[in-house]
């Protein structure tokens, strides 16, 4: 009877850690080789981008100047951003006057309109610089990374 319940513990184990094993196999599988999402088109160090897209000397040459002003901008409101929301925290800790707060909700959603204006603004002129196959291209991996940015699951980083 003894070495029957032996048996049974032993096999047990094996089966616990067979499908630990499994488990975290597959979660390394999952992790590795999913497409990584598609960088920032406009980052002025993304080559692979720019190859993929094709672009020439001269496109390449319009488009630093644009990406720069865009991302320094964007790093501005990013920024104006950051303050407000200290801002924010601190009323809302301190249960300060509704009013202010509002304000500040309303003054938050300006900057993220001027950022969405931005970003359209830039996609626009992005355009002006691309060939219809490349804009072809520009918009497909966008809506890839607009797909990924919606769906966590298929995140290189498992959905943290």
């Amino acid at each position: 009877m003894r070495s029957k319940w032996l048996t049974v513990v032993l096999f047990l184990s094996l089966a616990i850690n067979a499908g630990v094993l499994v488990s975290m196999g597959y979660h390394y599988y999952r992790n590795n080789s999913l497409i990584p999402s598609a960088p920032c088109p406009m980052s002025p160090g993304d080559s692979h981008l720019y190859q993929s897209l094709g672009l020439s000397d001269a496109q390449l040459s319009k488009m630093e100047p644009l990406a720069q002003k865009f991302h320094g901008r964007l790093a501005e409101m990013g920024a104006a951003m950051e303050e407000k929301k200290e801002v924010l925290v601190a009323l809302l800790q301190k249960n300060s006057d509704p009013v202010k707060t509002e304000n500040l909700r309303k003054e938050m959603a300006g900057i993220q309109d001027e950022i969405q204006k931005e970003v359209i603004t830039h996609i626009t002129e992005l355009k002006k610089i691309l060939d219809p196959d490349q804009q072809q291209r520009f918009f497909d991996l966008m809506r890839q990374s607009m797909t990924r940015a919606k769906n966590p699951l298929l995140s290189t980083n498992g959905g943290k």
